[in-house]
């Protein structure tokens, strides 16, 4: 049995646009998310099969390999959820709260994810996270899909900035892009992940 398997999603391809052209989201998820579901599987079975033989000289590579595509699959899992068809806007109940506490205003944080999604350096994603040690939200670059997020950050609101995710659309203009994203935000998808984020990981990370 695969370890990992691609999930189905709870809308139509079609269901984001205008934002989102339905082209696009059947590529994304069908074509790209499928693949690093497959590459995490190939990976995890080649570890195995190395472990069995005790043949570890290649492990590192496979390690890598994991990482890459177990990210591929996590971070496009959640940014599913995090977008919706009925969504949009400004955010509500504790995400609403916590945004205004770390970051001084909605529109000053908007900013700033903005800032930092149009500045990701090749291939990435824009991130905001709920860091454990801390107890704060902040927003980060994540490169490729594994690489730059410290441990004890749980990602809460995830932005794909690779160019698979809009270049049918809206061809090198990353900007208009992130515009268009802001109207799909599933904040109520947001509040679920902080409230499992403060539950399940504070006081984990460094014991009180």
């Amino acid at each position: 049995m695969p370890a990992y398997t691609l999930p189905d999603l709870t809308y139509d391809y079609s269901a984001l646009e205008p934002y989102i052209s339905g082209r696009i989201m059947e590529l994304h998820h069908s074509k790209h998310h499928n693949a690093y579901v497959t590459g995490a599987n190939t990976a995890i079975e080649q570890l195995e099969e190395a472990r069995a033989t005790g043949n570890l000289s290649a492990v590192n590579q496979l390690e890598k390999n994991l990482a890459f595509n177990l990210g591929g699959h996590i971070n496009h899992t959640a940014l599913w959820a995090n977008m919706s068809p009925d969504a949009g806007g400004e955010p509500h109940g504790e995400i609403a709260d916590a945004i205004t506490e770390h970051f001084g205003s909605f529109a000053a944080f908007k900013a700033q994810f903005t800032a930092v999604g149009a500045g990701v350096q090749g291939s990435g994603w824009a991130i905001l996270a709920w860091d454990s040690v801390g107890e704060r939200l902040v927003i980060v670059q994540l490169y490729d899909h594994q690489g730059n997020l410290t441990l004890g950050m749980v990602p809460i609101v995830l932005l794909d900035c690779w160019e698979h995710a809009y270049y049918l659309d809206k061809l090198n203009v990353r900007a208009d892009y992130i515009a268009a994203w802001w109207n799909l935000v599933n904040w109520e998808d947001a509040n679920e992940r902080l409230a499992r984020a403060k539950t399940q990981l504070n006081g984990l990370i460094i014991p009180a």
